[in-house]
């Protein structure tokens, strides 16, 4: 299923936490609406304690929303040093529902967090996980690709030589792993419209993957899919943070 940030139709306090390694030394992206800044103070105070306030990015919008009783406290408390095991990890709160999804690189870890974590809140509070293991295909394709950009020239969806390079080097870790599907997936930064920037994410993506095909990667185990500006891992604010999230990923399924 495609994912997409969930629209405030209700009105209701919410909040997004896409979750790294720290090991990855990727931010932290928090986002979404509370009611307050004495609400927002607390959740930040938490994510700072947690994985250190240089490694926040703070998106978090006060806004005339309504929060349930106890609300900042309640995410508080599932904010953890456990949340460290996530990768590629995201933590959607919407009023009293909190869903965590991810990769684990330990199988016999997801059952012991799920239950850690439940046992954090109380109702009306209801915490789902959709954790599943990381595999080490995904770690081979991850090690291959080693955080780099797969550059593009400016506003297309041409590659560069440099992203060239990258592909060619990524198409031999991705034979290594034939058995599996993989996801291309394309992102870019805030610059411009949203709109586009959605569009031409998803050109990206199928541009690496008809480039992988041309590379003799099987067409039937690779699919693409783009998330314009919506799944920022760095401040668009600066260049360098810009640069970071005009990226491609690869996602073994």
């Amino acid at each position: 299923m495609k994912k997409q940030y969930i629209k405030n139709i209700f009105q209701l306090a919410f909040l997004f936490l896409s979750l790294s390694v720290m090991a990855n030394a990727e931010p932290i992206v928090i986002e979404g609406a509370v009611p307050n800044d004495a609400t927002k103070q607390e959740i930040l105070n938490k994510m700072y304690l947690t994985y250190g306030q240089e490694n926040i990015v703070d998106r978090i919008q006060v806004r005339t929303v309504t929060a349930p009783n106890d609300w900042s406290n309640a995410i508080s408390h599932v904010i953890t040093e456990d949340l460290k095991k996530v990768k590629q990890g995201k933590l959607s709160v919407r009023g009293t529902q909190m869903d965590l999804s991810g990769k684990m690189g330990n199988p016999n870890d997801i059952q012991s967090m799920t239950t850690k974590l439940q046992g954090l809140i109380s109702a009306p509070y209801h915490l789902t996980t959709r954790l599943s293991v990381n595999q080490a295909e995904q770690q081979m394709i991850d090690a291959a690709l080693k955080h780099r950009i797969i550059e593009f020239e400016s506003g297309s969806a041409v590659l560069t030589a440099s992203g060239i390079k990258i592909l060619d080097e990524m198409s031999v870790a991705l034979k290594k792993v034939s058995g599996k599907k993989v996801k291309v997936i394309g992102h870019t930064d805030s610059s411009g419209d949203a709109n586009k920037n959605l569009l031409l994410s998803q050109q990206r993506a199928a541009a690496v993957k008809n480039y992988l095909i041309e590379k003799n990667i099987a067409a039937a185990n690779l699919t693409a899919e783009g998330f314009g500006s919506y799944q920022p891992v760095a401040d668009n604010v600066t260049a360098e943070g810009r640069r970071k999230n005009r990226r491609i990923e690869f996602e073994v399924q």
